[in-house]
This record gives structure tokens, sequence and C-alpha cells, in this order.
């Protein structure tokens, strides 16, 4: 018999029961991968992470990501939540640990400030699709429930990724963006034809300087109709708006504050930073809050 220490975390908020809720099992060693997955359904959250000690001198640690029915490579609210949680058990000073996930060994630094930390997750290496053709973004475009008048002209549909793609939708308003009602089981078939399970719509339209967008992440293919808040898109999203120069700086860094979540009253702050060489972003990175809604411990 095994006793789990289980976190509840609501990561890129510093509210209870806003931002994107995440499980973590901090002491994870020896789970099995159908243990994990049945922990993750039980849980019921769109990620839960499971962290293990490291077997190697050449990380600190193992983290696993695990949806209500699947494993995923990585996860951004999920690392936060992680990482938060592993600051908070073993009461961490400030520092940078370098953690092996399925997209490769990752440096998350740690922030103490006070008795309260903050996180940065590095992300994986950015990579960009061409654009679609005409007929799958039509398919697209009408799964989601927009029509061709929607979208920002300025913005190409394409897939981005630092280690978990998502197909990025730019639209022109706000309103239109918190009124939209997918066609999840299309969005899910299509995501098998495109083989990107994630789509990200987002929108200029914002009235807070603060916030550069807004948006919304559907991931029906993997059991998530809408995830709340999702590094794992704003973060590319950073990517795509400086290799499409939809951006431009004359600086080596591009930072940027998302917000998602607000139709489903889960808002959230990404903060996001691009680092930039020859036009191009060579590290993406993002930060955030968590707060701890419940810890609990299962025994298995």
């Amino acid at each position: 018999m095994k006793k789990l220490i289980v976190y509840q975390i609501d990561s890129f908020t510093k509210e209870k029961f806003k931002g994107n809720p995440a499980g973590v099992v901090v002491n994870a060693d020896g789970l099995n991968d159908s243990q994990m997955q049945m922990i993750a359904r039980e849980l019921n959250n769109s990620e839960t992470a499971f962290l293990s000690q490291s077997d190697s001198t050449d990380y600190d640690g193992i983290i696993r990501y695990f949806t209500p029915t699947n494993e995923v490579p990585i996860c951004g609210h999920a690392t936060i939540a992680a990482m938060y949680a592993k600051a908070l058990e073993e009461n961490l000073e400030s520092c940078v640990l370098k953690i092996k996930t399925n997209v490769g060994i990752l440096p998350f630094e740690i922030i103490k400030n006070k008795d309260d930390y903050q996180i940065i997750m590095t992300q994986g290496e950015f990579s960009l699709s061409k654009t679609f053709d005409e007929a799958t973004s039509e398919r697209m475009v009408k799964a989601l429930g927009l029509e061709d008048n929607d979208l920002n002209k300025n913005c190409p549909i394409q897939i981005a990724s630092t280690g978990h793609s998502k197909v990025m939708i730019a639209i022109n308003s706000r309103q239109k963006l918190n009124q939209l009602k997918p066609d999840y089981n299309e969005l899910a078939n299509l995501s098998v034809d495109i083989k990107c399970n994630g789509y990200f719509v987002f929108t200029f339209d914002s009235d807070d300087k603060n916030v550069l967008t807004y948006g919304r992440m559907f991931a029906p293919a993997i059991g998530i109709n809408e995830d709340p808040v999702t590094g794992n898109a704003n973060g590319p999203l950073g990517g795509y708006l400086i290799q499409n120069k939809i951006i431009e700086t004359a600086d080596d860094c591009f930072e940027f504050n998302g917000r998602q979540g607000e139709a489903i009253n889960r808002l959230g702050v990404v903060s996001v930073r691009v680092t930039i060489e020859d036009n191009k972003p060579i590290l993406v990175q993002i930060k955030g809050d968590a707060v701890v809604v419940f810890k609990t411990e299962i025994t298995v």
C-alpha cells in the first residue's frame, strides 16, 4: 500500500475556482501507466501531473501528464501546478529545476516571494505548420461556429507547437469569441485528419492595456471540450505572432499577457515571453500564479 500526496491547484490565478484546475501527485514513484490513468480519470481535471524522483544526474525529477482519457506529452497549467505543489511541499527557495518530460528535459523556474511562489515554464522547441488548404479551413471554421467574416484576415490558420500542438484561429470580436458553441464531434473528427487535437481561438479585441489577447481552447479529441486557461496555447501563440510578423518588435524579446476563461467564468492570465533571434522565435516561456484548492491523500 502506498499513500499518495495529492493536490488540486488552480493555475494562472490567485483566486480559488478561477483559472485552470490541475491535479498533482507529488510522489508518483512506482505508479504504473494504468494507475496514473485511473487517478487522472478520478480527479477528472483536464490534466493531472505526476511527479517522480530523478533516475539520473542529468535532471532533477520526472513529470508525466494525463487527461481523464490518455497521456499527453506536455501541459502548461499542470506544470505550473506541479512546480507550485513541489515548492510548497518541499519549502523550496527560488531555484531552477531541470525536469524530464516527454518532450525533453526542460528548465522550470520557481520564484519565491515571501511565503508564495510564481512559476516560469520554459516550453519545448517552437514549430509552425503550413497554412491549411481551403477545404480544411472551411470545415474547421464551420465546426467552431464561425463564419468567414468573423476571421482576422491578418492571421493565417496554422498549427503552432511548443510540444503539444494547437491550431491558431484569430477572430475579430471578443463578443463572438464568448458566444461560440462549437460542434465538438466534428472538431474531434477533424483532429484525426489534421493530427492536432487543440483549437485555440483568439482575438486582439481587448479593453485592458495589459492584456493583448483573449482566447478559448477546445480539445474534444482528448476529452477536453473546453480548457479554461491554456499555457500550451498562449505560449505557442507568442511564437506564431512573431514568426508571422503579426507583431512587430525591434527588441530581442516579446512579452504579453493572454487572458482566457471569460466565457466559462474561470478567468486566468498567462504571461508569455518570446526570445527572438534573426526575427524568429527561439525560446518560449510562460509565467503564472497558482493557488491550492485542497490537499489530500489517496491510498493505492
